[in-house]
Parts: C-alpha cells; structure tokens; sequence
C-alpha cells in the first residue's frame, strides 16, 4: 500500500503533462457523498486544477459496483471495502484506494421503545429491536448501508424475516428511508453524514441514540473498473481522478468541507 501511495505521489508531479483538457469521466457513487453536498463541492476544485470533468450517478453501493462491474463507468467511489476487494481480487476494478470515512448511527423514536439508549454495542441494540418487535425501516436496496445493516443482524443470529411485520424494507434512498423512519416512529441505520445534511432534519421526530461502536466505523474507496475488461475505460483521466482524491490538497479539500452547522462529514485518511 505504502508504495502504491509513493506511485501515486510521483504521478501527481506528471499531471500537466498527461492532463487532456475537456475530458470527462463518468463516476458511479453513493447517495450519501452526493445528498451531502461533498461532490458538489469537491468536483469543481477537481475539474478548476485538472480541467476533467467528473459526472456523477448517485446510486446506492450496490448499484454503483454493478455500474462498474458492467463497465458503464470509468470509476467507482463507494463504502464496502470487503466487497471492494473482492471485485478488485476478481479483476472487474483496479487501482483501489482509501480516500475517507466517517460512520453509520442508529436513529430512533425519541421516546426510544426498545430501550437502547446507554447500549454501547450496536449489536446489543439490534437484539432489543427484535426482542420488542419495534418498528425498523431498512433500506432494502443493496446500498453500503444496508449490507452494514444486514450484517448486524446477521450478527445478532435474529435476520428479520417477511413475517415480522415490525421490519419494513423499502427500497429507497437513505433520505426517503430517513422521512420514513420518522413517519412510521421507527428505527433505522444511516451514515452521518446524510443525517447530518437531510434538509428537514429539524422536522423529523427522529434522535441519534446510538452512535461510537467501533463496527459501526464507515470507509469509503475509490477505484477504476479494468481497462483490460472495458477498453473505453478512460483510465488516464480516471487516474488522474485517483491521484487527485488521495494528493494532500484532495484530502485536505475533504478534511475543509463542513455542513451549513460546521460538523465534520467526512474525515481523510488516504495511505493509512
């Protein structure tokens, strides 16, 4: 990793002499780094010092990965490293790197009726959600979230089931899902960020009531379908794209960005 990160580094110095200016480059990501403002500000500071042009299709995790997988983009920015790493070993992507993370929170009805508040381990809260059959919105869209999601069920060994009238799966974004949860008083899983940027958050009778849980920790990568796959792939640009996000002044541009309250959304850690 560590030498990639020096390949990197010694390719940034080679931007104005491999920079093509107009270019553009299609770049699947997930709902959270566009509902939260971040690649609307990040792509004009990309685009101002490269000349590349990045259009973004805001999918769910899932969604993104099959966009690559099918070669119908030419980079990836999404949150499932395991699966990440999977499709890079499979050789649908290459040139994979940490870019950033932030986390996942568990939000619920104020009046909290399955007692998880002061549980530390979110695990331990996913057990009393199902021992009081209390109201839980997922996802259901094989978004990021919704595998971190499964997995936690998966380690509670309770899976809810289409019997349990409690779980509802709905098949949306994290904002819709977010309203639903508030509509239905139910639980739900959404990364902080989204909570953080959803513009009627103040009207939804929602609270964070559990959020620090180590397994609850969110880090999102970059990476370019194979050229070798999909000869269209415009890996140069794509490259350049890399280079850029994990450069100093990449991640120092996301280390700056910051809600319309100053919280922190996303937190830089490319290289480690």
């Amino acid at each position: 990793m560590h030498k990639k990160i020096i390949l990197l580094i010694g390719l940034l110095f080679l931007l104005p002499t491999v920079l093509h200016a107009g270019d553009t480059i299609r770049c699947a990501s997930t709902t959270s780094t566009q509902n939260s403002g971040l690649l609307d500000y990040l792509l004009p500071i990309f685009t101002a010092e490269t000349g590349i042009d990045v259009q973004v299709i805001a999918v769910g995790t899932g969604a993104a990965l099959k966009l690559g997988q099918k070669g119908d983009v030419d980079v990836v920015l999404v949150h499932a490293e395991d699966l990440e790493i999977q499709l890079v070993e499979e050789g649908f992507f290459i040139d994979r790197e940490p870019i950033m993370y932030n986390d996942f929170v568990i939000l619920g009805p104020k009046n909290n009726p399955a007692g998880i508040t002061g549980t530390d381990k979110v695990v331990d809260a996913f057990k009393k959600i199902h021992e009081t059959q209390s109201n839980f919105v997922s996802r259901g869209d094989n978004s990021g979230t919704n595998m971190r999601e499964n997995r936690i069920w998966a380690s509670t060994g309770k899976m809810p089931g289409r019997s349990d009238n409690w779980y509802l799966s709905v098949g949306q974004g994290m904002a819709k899902t977010l309203r639903i949860a508030a509509e239905k008083q139910a639980y739900t899983i959404s990364d902080r960020a989204t909570w953080y940027s959803i513009e009627d958050q103040d009207k939804l009778d929602l609270a964070i009531l559990l959020e620090g849980d180590p397994s609850l920790f969110n880090q999102y990568g970059v990476m370019i379908v194979n050229q070798k796959k999909y000869p269209h792939v415009d890996y140069r640009s794509a490259m350049n794209f890399v280079i850029w996000l994990t450069s100093p002044a990449g991640q120092q541009a996301i280390g700056a960005f910051r809600d319309n309250l100053g919280n922190v959304l996303f937190t830089p850690n490319a290289g480690q």
